[in-house]
């Protein structure tokens, strides 16, 4: 019998988690669970409510006031209440404001204590890919499998330009490589729970390799643990 595991998917902006994380669940048929996700929902609310983001106990009153909730499937759906925010034709969670402020909301210790308990609580089962930045280090601890997605500020640069150009987006290529520059400083030196790849996992750069090489990858390392937990 084949054992499902928990697998920790972090990296900065614009790594691929996110893409290469909803591949390696559907390939494994694991539960995919997009966290940051979590955290664009809530800036998204808190900036609709035109509260300061840096207010933790004005965030926190926002946070007990609505539901996140996921709902699986291709794509996977994120609901603010009974918003539906990541599949609109807006994909409101992904506009440049949402993006531009998500990690000052993230950086908040109540707001990072309670998403966690409720992230911890959905992996609980195994099962499940989750990616983040601090999901090795912070959420799962204990997952069998950690990976650590990099690649390099222009590569990830260019990523978000192709992405937001679908989306009808037309952010300068220069100013989405100075945003990436500023969100990866504010990340990596936040005092809770900071971007740092944990110690037993395993670094992955994405810079030179296409999205299939990266999944195939992950599976691989992933089927060797299954054979530990048998």
């Amino acid at each position: 019998m084949t054992v499902g595991l928990q697998i920790a998917i972090d990296g900065p902006a614009s790594a691929g988690k996110s893409t290469v994380a909803k591949l390696v669940a559907k390939q494994l048929h694991y539960t995919y669970c997009d966290t940051g996700a979590m955290y664009r929902a809530l800036t998204l609310a808190a900036m609709q409510a035109k509260v300061d983001l840096h207010d933790e106990a004005a965030v926190l009153a926002i946070l007990a006031k609505i539901t996140i909730s996921f709902k699986p499937g291709e794509p996977q759906q994120v609901f603010v209440n009974t918003q539906e925010v990541t599949q609109e034709v807006t994909q409101a969670i992904r506009q440049p404001d949402v993006t531009n402020n998500v990690s000052t909301i993230a950086a908040l210790a109540g707001v990072r204590r309670q998403l966690v308990q409720h992230q911890q609580m959905i992996a609980k089962a195994g099962a499940i890919v989750m990616d983040g930045r601090d999901i090795g280090t912070a959420v799962l601890p204990q997952a069998a499998v950690k990976i650590f997605l990099v690649a390099s500020v222009a590569e990830r640069a260019q990523r978000r330009y192709a992405e937001n150009i679908g989306k009808g987006i037309n952010t300068p290529l220069a100013v989405l490589q100075e945003e990436i520059e500023v969100r990866d400083k504010k990340d990596s030196t936040r005092a809770i729970s900071p971007l740092t790849q944990a110690k037993d996992a395993v670094l992955v750069d994405t810079t030179a390799l296409s999205i299939e090489q990266v999944v195939a990858r992950i599976i691989a390392i992933t089927v060797e643990k299954q054979k530990d937990h048998k």
